[in-house]
Order: C-alpha cells, then structure tokens, then sequence
C-alpha cells in the first residue's frame, strides 16, 4: 500500500493533507530518513511526526470503560471515542465497538477494525463468557442461581428462553454472573424479572482476558497472545 494512503486509512489525516506532510518531512524511519510517497519501507519501521505508527489493520483494543461514556460514534454526550486518540475514529476500516455497554455499564469494552474477528468474537459458536460484577438494591431471595441456570428462564418480549448463566453470590446485594450470550441490557433484564434491581454493573472479564493493568477509562492494544484468552 503506497504510503500516503496507509497513513489516511490509518486516520492520520486526509491524502492531501499527508502527501504535505511526507513533503514537510514528518515521515521518516527509524534512522531519521525522510521517506517518499512511494516509499515499501515496513509497517513497524515508519514513524510520523517521530512516533511509531498505529497498528495495521487487524487492531484489536481493549478499554476499561468509565460510566456515563455511550458506545457510539454520533450521540450526543460523552462517546467511548472520546476517550481514543481523535484519529482512531477515521481509521478505515472502522473501528467499532464488539458488542456494547450501554452508559450505566463499566468495564471490558473491545473494539476491532477485523470484522472477520468482531464476528468470531460474538458468534454463539464461539461461546465466549463474559463475566459481570453485579450491585443490586436488594438481598437476592436465593432462587436466583437456579433459575438463571436453567436454560428456561424467559425474559419479557422475547421468544427464546435465555442459554444458562452462572451467577456466584458473593453476599446478600453482591454478585458475580457469567453469560454465554449478550441480549439488550440482559444482566439487568434478569434480575428486575426477579424483582429486584441493578445498582451498579461492571464487565470485569471477556473469556479469560481481564483488565489487569488498565486503569478506568485507559486502553492498550492487544497482543496475539491477549486476543487468544478471549477464546480461552
């Protein structure tokens, strides 16, 4: 790929707007050499204004979302986006979120411009746990597991009755649930059909990726060995 237009798909800037900056002399490698448009110098050896490129496409990010942050590109308020560098959002492919957290929702948020990967990721061959800290209003009647377990647990609306889940109670208003599949705000669905209510609501692990080391509302680029535990 000539180089003006990897470093537009990579959100740099417009093909106008990095063919000035190749001029400029903002692109070079890693010795300091000023590169050309058509410059084959390797991915990993470019840097633009002396920092190392972003990834290729094939990225795949994972964010400790804080609360009050929307996933999506154009609502109004405070995006996920936001929290990225600006030039994430023009990349080309896109970079989109694998699955959401809606506003009140904390925790494990991926995003990937692969959507050969966003689709492995929540295809329900894959059955990848997702792990969620639970806060609720009140003491759980201790019914809870079992029914949430089940596999015939119907939530309201729907035709299809829910894949089993695995809820661990760590005390009377605290637990931990592990869902095989992610429906609409389906966590807090499941406890109002209990008839009780999600206070607080966090995603603390993707199979068996964690958030280890990334503080709320921080993001790292993961490794080939990172996106494997999500499968683990």
């Amino acid at each position: 790929m000539r180089l003006v237009k990897l470093l537009a798909n990579l959100g740099y800037g417009s093909r106008k707007e990095m063919q000035q900056a190749i001029r400029y002399g903002w692109v070079t490698d890693r010795k300091g050499n000023q590169l050309k448009a058509d410059a084959k110098t390797d991915h990993e050896d470019i840097l633009f204004d002396d920092e190392p490129l972003d990834p290729a496409h094939g990225v795949v990010i994972l964010m400790n979302k804080p609360l009050g942050y929307v996933c999506s590109t154009k609502d109004q308020g405070r995006l996920v986006y936001d929290l990225l560098p600006d030039r994430f959002r023009m990349r080309k492919p896109v970079l989109s979120t694998i699955g959401r957290l809606d506003k009140e929702t904390s925790g494990a948020l991926l995003f990937t411009d692969d959507g050969t990967f966003l689709h492995q990721v929540i295809s329900p061959k894959s059955n990848v746990p997702k792990v969620y800290e639970v806060t609720l209003d009140r003491p759980m009647n201790g019914s809870e597991a079992a029914l949430f377990a089940s596999g015939e647990m119907m939530l309201e609306n729907e035709q299809k009755p829910l894949k089993p889940a695995d809820l661990d109670v760590i005390d009377g208003t605290h637990a931990r649930l592990t869902l095989h599949e992610g429906r609409y705000h389906q966590v807090r669905r499941m406890f109002a059909a209990t008839g009780n209510h999600v206070t607080d609501l966090a995603r603390s692990r993707i199979g068996a990726l964690t958030l280890e080391g990334v503080d709320e509302g921080q993001w790292k680029i993961l490794t080939e060995d990172d996106k494997a535990q999500i499968f683990s």
